[in-house]
């Protein structure tokens, strides 16, 4: 597993292939490419919706305090106005972020690896290999949209900082690597775990993804491990 660290600049500058820091070796070909979803993205990864609830909560609470302490009309509304100026410019602010985060994103899955470049400013390529992989997971949501989950071997980390928000919540010691909200995500899971199991020999990953595909109208979380019997979703 190898990361390369591309510096600031536009994405294609210096990226001979869209989402490759390198053009692909002989006999390598690309199976799929794709990018996080940045509505889905905003509200489960930067939880744009919590936020916009929690702000609007603050709002409401100063316009009772001010209403309570029988403040002038335009005391309150100058008030109000101003609190409601700042919730609404930290909401933009973490949308734009989430919107950045998923244009400068590009998950790529070939016959030999899966391949993450990342990052706005500071732009990084993750590049792993079949072999590095332990186990793949599929959280699917009822609009298509799905979270990829990937476990590392024990002896492969990759630090959750440089991860996130593609990485799996609450996994920061052994961080795990994810395809973050992108759409159709039981087809994605699918071609992954084909190309998975046929670089590896596996076939519990082709079982677990494909009976999970069969359900897309609801939401599933797998785990899946070659080494392993196949796991129904939970």
């Amino acid at each position: 597993m190898s990361a390369h660290r591309h510096g600031t600049g536009p994405e294609h500058d210096f990226e001979p292939v869209l989402g490759l820091p390198e053009a692909l070796p002989q006999g390598e070909r690309i199976l799929w490419q794709g990018s996080p979803d940045w509505k889905a993205l905003a509200r489960r990864a930067f939880h744009l919706r919590k936020l916009a609830i929690y702000f609007g909560a603050i709002v409401a609470v100063n316009l009772v305090s001010k209403l309570a302490q029988d403040a002038s009309a335009g005391e309150v509304l100058f008030s109000t106005a101003w609190t409601t100026f700042l919730a609404s410019s930290g909401l933009c602010i973490v949308g734009l972020l989430a919107w950045l985060s998923a244009r400068t994103t590009v998950y790529t899955i070939t016959d030999r690896r899966l391949v993450m470049r990342i990052g706005i400013v500071l732009t990084m390529t993750f590049n792993v290999p079949f072999r590095s992989i332990r186990s793949a997971g599929l959280a699917l949501y009822p609009d298509g949209v799905g979270d990829v989950p990937i476990a590392l071997g024990a002896e492969d980390k990759i630090a959750y900082a440089h991860l996130w928000p593609h990485a799996r919540p609450w996994r920061v010691a052994h961080p795990e690597p994810m395809l973050r909200c992108v759409p159709d995500a039981a087809r994605v899971s699918r071609i992954l775990a084909e190309a998975w199991a046929s670089a590896t020999g596996g076939a519990a990953a082709r079982a677990v993804v494909a009976s999970q595909a069969a359900r897309p109208d609801r939401q599933a979380d797998a785990r899946v491990d070659p080494q392993q019997p196949a796991l129904a979703g939970r």
